[in-house]
């Protein structure tokens, strides 16, 4: 059975949990874009041709993915708290491994920084609905623009900062925004711990077996999908978005860093908003087929008049992404307990993200078949439509218990 309602914690606890919240969502796709817009420099000492690109493009949402799956396991093994700390210490450790010497450390530092966030992606829907049940929209709406930002801030420094100092520094210097992460859950699991001890009992957030129900929901297939469709497109364009604008619009790579930085930062402003949009409409599915829309008008800018208006198409590609703060609200929305949030997180982000990694491997596969980049486009903005069914079976609200029977 899911309780109504969840208890409220402690203002002592809430004030930790949203600090910490908010400084694991701005370290949430640091590693993913601290990469690209330096390529140029690394490959003076670590040689990458397209296959090895494609490979460490393929590889944030490949360990997102895993991370879906195991994550609500640790959760539930270790407790929320403590395994948001592991989280933090990983997105330490992660980028110093990278600049150590060699591809396999470049991808090996990545696979560690990206499963701390990839733990991240998905304990932070249910620390939310933990920490704030009462406030869900509300929070939803602080934490998505700081995952935006996080993207932003490293594809706009990352060439500035590799010039003056080296792309080693570049890279390693994001683990020191990690390290504040850690401080406010170490807070909370002490006190988490104490709780426990003193009661006696576990907190489970996603109970066994409950992960594996989503895939008999259809509105937990509907997130997932619409989740797919939004990562397929942001994490190719995070990963060939600079190769695309210098080839076929002629810009610098300084210009097209800031073009991707551009690509990152539109998202803040509607994340800031939709999230609690999205709380108070019935009809959720309406934003996200406005999401489609405007990124297959941005993919069609890009293809037929890339080099006029070149900003605008980015600007509207990265308006386009607003379905996954969508997504992760939903995952609050469509759920009635943190067991049941945990679980949702866990299918939506594994299942999501393992598709999303299509997205760099099939653009760098077509461009190199085609020498061009106008069928990539195509290919995402085709893939872009398939969001279109989610929309329909969002437009009516549903709870995924009363689908599962949990």
């Amino acid at each position: 059975m899911v309780q109504s309602s969840v208890e409220r914690q402690p203002w002592a606890g809430r004030i930790a949990a949203v600090v910490g919240i908010l400084l694991v969502a701005l370290n949430l796709r640091t590693a993913v874009s601290a990469i690209s817009p330096i390529v140029a420099e690394i490959s003076g000492d670590v040689p990458l041709d397209n296959v090895g690109l494609g490979v460490l493009g393929m590889l944030p949402p490949i360990a997102f993915a895993a991370c879906g799956l195991v994550a609500p396991l640790v959760a539930r093994r270790i407790g929320l708290e403590a395994s948001l700390v592991l989280a933090c210490v990983a997105m330490v450790v992660g980028p110093v491994l990278r600049v150590i010497d060699g591809y396999a450390a470049l991808a090996i530092g990545g696979v560690v920084a990206l499963a701390g966030m990839g733990f991240g992606n998905v304990l932070l829907p249910p620390a939310v609905k933990k920490y704030f049940p009462d406030r869900i929209g509300f929070v939803t709406s602080g934490y998505v623009p700081l995952v935006s930002l996080g993207a932003a801030i490293p594809a706009i420094l990352a060439a500035p900062i590799a010039q003056s100092a080296g792309w080693r520094v570049s890279v390693a210097s994001w683990s020191a925004l990690a390290v504040l992460a850690i401080v406010p859950w170490v807070v909370e699991w002490a006190r988490a711990r104490r709780e426990r001890l003193r009661s006696e009992t576990v907190i489970a957030p996603a109970p066994a077996g409950l992960l594996r129900t989503m895939w008999g929901s259809r509105t937990a297939w509907a997130i997932m999908v619409a989740f797919a469709m939004s990562s397929i497109s942001f994490y190719a364009m995070f990963a060939w978005l600079p190769e695309l604008l210098i080839e076929s619009a002629g810009l610098a790579p300084v210009q097209a860093g800031a073009m991707l930085s551009l690509f990152g930062l539109v998202g803040i402003p509607l994340a800031l908003v939709v999230p609690a949009l999205a709380a108070r409409m019935r009809n959720v599915g309406l934003l996200i087929l406005g999401g489609t829309a405007v990124i297959i008008l941005g993919y069609a800018g890009l293809m037929l008049l890339p080099a006029t208006g070149t900003w605008l198409w980015v600007l509207l590609c990265g308006a386009g992404t607003v379905i996954f703060p969508i997504c992760l609200v939903l995952i609050n929305l469509r759920t009635r307990s943190p067991e049941a949030s945990a679980a949702l997180s866990g299918f939506v982000q594994s299942v999501g993200y393992a598709l999303g990694a299509l997205g760099p491997f099939a653009i760098g596969l077509i461009h190199d078949l085609t020498g061009g980049w106008a069928w990539p486009l195509v290919f995402l903005a085709a893939t872009s439509l398939v969001a279109v069914w989610s929309a329909i079976a969002l437009s009516r609200p549903k709870f995924v218990e009363d689908e599962i029977g949990y």
